[in-house]
């Protein structure tokens, strides 16, 4: 990849973006130094995934490494090579996506987390770039018809980092050639970011969670084995064993609360040991909910202005908070659970969910008691303490920051909630996730598009498609059934999508391709195998729509 034609820094929030003088891959300005050095190619893959695609083109690239005596906020590099008036355009999501994924006309201000691609409809080439897992900055893309612009966000909360002279690997940066269609191209780019890390191989992640007819209250250690008796029932002796999930509402802080993670609910989790061992009884496997970095306890180790009305938010660069989190992986594993889910850690870092953070991540002023690492390296070693401390335990990160937590979580929810209460959520979020988040599966971690629900308030005929889909994906597949709901016929579909599910779906064919998607923000028509599988998301299959 070429070095870029401009470089720009910004050494705190408050000063204008400062254009840099080049000198032999290297630019400076007020005490800040940007130096670009070729990375070569990613070589090829080695991850589970790359098996299902054709070899793809080689991604030549080039590490960014920014040295500062002073503060530093910003770096902006540009590279002035045309994009096509034509071209449709692509990006990611900083954490979870919000059923906002799409291919869209160039527009110059379309902030785009982490990667891009485009689509030229005239000649049917697809290319673009994109910046390695685990870089040092949180990095977008701007698209134009001159050119593109890699934005690095190299801040420490809302204020300048002080690197005191260290030099900061920012990001490796990546160029992506055509592989033949816009999905096998995504495919190679997701391949090219992600080759420094192995994902764990923990097979097909099935089970049962509460949360989408529960929400959080009114359940008990009763409730919750039925929930695990229900999903061994519908496996149907499978020899892969399915998980069941004690979603939030099971500590004394109630529904969205923080810790301590102590103990569960006096009269309800009394013995949360004994919880656990009751449901592998059941020939399930048990898992856990928590919110690490919110805390209903006040204390030294605050996060500066992040609270609300569940508690307040720990700033992880305390040695304490980390000590908490290992403290609590501890006794979650002692207690026999298998599976540990951890939640919310963007929102009480940034104070906001992703499509708020936007291009400016979080409010101007505050910072973490460390100002010496950006925000992206502190969520970043926060993401690997947490791994650690799990051991073997199943990790499920939620609210978490996909390009940081590849290969530190095993599993990723890739999508805002579904809903058990309002099946346009469900499409929205769910199939727009599994649609354009799918070709990092298994390459950054498994997809977790949410759970399918099965509740009076939703029509079963629309949420039996999106279990199918699911099922088919070989993706994580949980499923929310309100015992209220069951009968023969939801019995009977969610068996065979939990079977299908815990065999892996359609990886042995292949997988599956949204055909549409480069014009439906929720694909009806999927590849599926040799076969075309279409799925109608607007009403239930054969229902009148004046029924509602």
């Amino acid at each position: 990849m070429k070095e870029p034609t401009q470089v720009f820094i910004q050494p705190t929030p408050t000063d204008d973006l400062l254009a840099a003088s080049p000198a032999a891959g290297r630019w400076a300005v007020a005490g800040v130094e940007v130096a670009w050095t070729p990375a070569g190619s990613a070589p090829p893959s080695t991850a589970a995934a790359s098996a299902l695609l054709p070899a793809a083109p080689a991604a030549a690239g080039g590490a960014v490494l920014v040295t500062a005596a002073g503060g530093i906020s910003r770096v902006a590099l540009r590279w002035d090579e045309p994009v096509s008036a034509e071209a449709l355009i692509l990006g990611d999501a900083w954490e979870r996506s919000y059923g906002d994924l799409q291919w869209r006309h160039l527009q110059p201000e379309r902030f785009l987390p982490w990667y891009w691609l485009a689509h030229d409809q005239k000649t049917g080439k697809t290319e673009g770039g994109g910046v390695d897992v685990h870089p040092g900055a949180f990095c977008s893309w701007t698209v134009d018809q001159t050119g593109f612009t890699l934005w690095l966000d190299l801040r420490n909360g809302g204020g300048p980092t002080h690197l005191g002279g260290r030099q900061l690997k920012a990001a490796t940066v990546r160029r992506f050639e055509d592989a033949g269609t816009p999905w096998r191209t995504l495919h190679s780019a997701v391949e090219a970011m992600s080759t420094a890390i192995t994902p764990r191989d923990i097979g097909p992640v099935v089970g049962a969670n509460n949360w989408y007819y529960a929400y959080g209250e009114g359940f008990d250690e009763k409730a919750v084995l039925q929930d695990a008796a229900t999903v061994v029932e519908l496996a149907d002796g499978h020899p892969v064993k399915p998980f069941s999930v004690v979603d939030d509402g099971w500590n004394p802080g109630g529904n969205g609360s923080g810790g301590p993670w102590e103990s569960g609910i006096s009269g309800l989790f009394d013995d949360l040991p004994r919880t656990a061992q009751a449901i592998k009884d059941l020939g399930a496997r048990p898992g856990l909910w928590f919110r690490p970095l919110l805390s209903r306890e006040d204390g030294p180790w605050r996060r500066q202005g992040q609270s609300d009305g569940f508690g307040r938010a720990l700033d992880p660069t305390y040695p304490e908070v980390l000590d908490l989190l290992r403290a609590d992986l501890r006794r979650f594993k002692d207690w026999g659970f298998e599976l540990v889910k951890h939640d919310f850690s963007s929102y009480d870092l940034f104070g906001r969910f992703g499509p708020a953070m936007g291009a400016h991540l979080t409010d101007d002023g505050w910072q973490f008691h460390d100002t010496t690492r950006t925000t992206a390296e502190i969520i970043l070693d926060l993401y690997a303490e947490i791994r650690t401390a799990a051991d073997d335990l199943v990790l499920i990160g939620c609210n978490t920051v996909g390009h940081l937590a590849a290969g530190l979580v095993d599993v990723q929810r890739t999508g805002d909630d579904t809903s058990g209460r309002d099946w346009e959520r469900t499409r929205k979020m769910g199939v727009n996730s599994l649609a354009f988040r799918l070709p990092q599966h298994r390459r950054f971690f498994t997809v977790d598009a949410d759970c399918v629900p099965c509740t009076p308030q939703t029509p079963w005929e629309l949420n039996r498609q999106f279990l199918d889909l699911v099922a088919r994906s070989g993706s994580a597949l949980f499923v929310s059934v309100d015992p209220a709901a069951r009968t023969p016929r939801t019995d009977r579909d969610l068996g065979d999508g939990i079977r299908l599910a815990l065999s892996g779906g359609n990886a042995a064919d292949g997988g599956i391709e949204p055909l549409d998607w480069l014009v439906n923000t929720t694909p009806t028509a999927w590849r599926a195998g040799t076969g075309t599988v279409r799925y109608d998301w607007s009403r239930p299959w054969g229902a009148d729509p004046a029924a509602g």
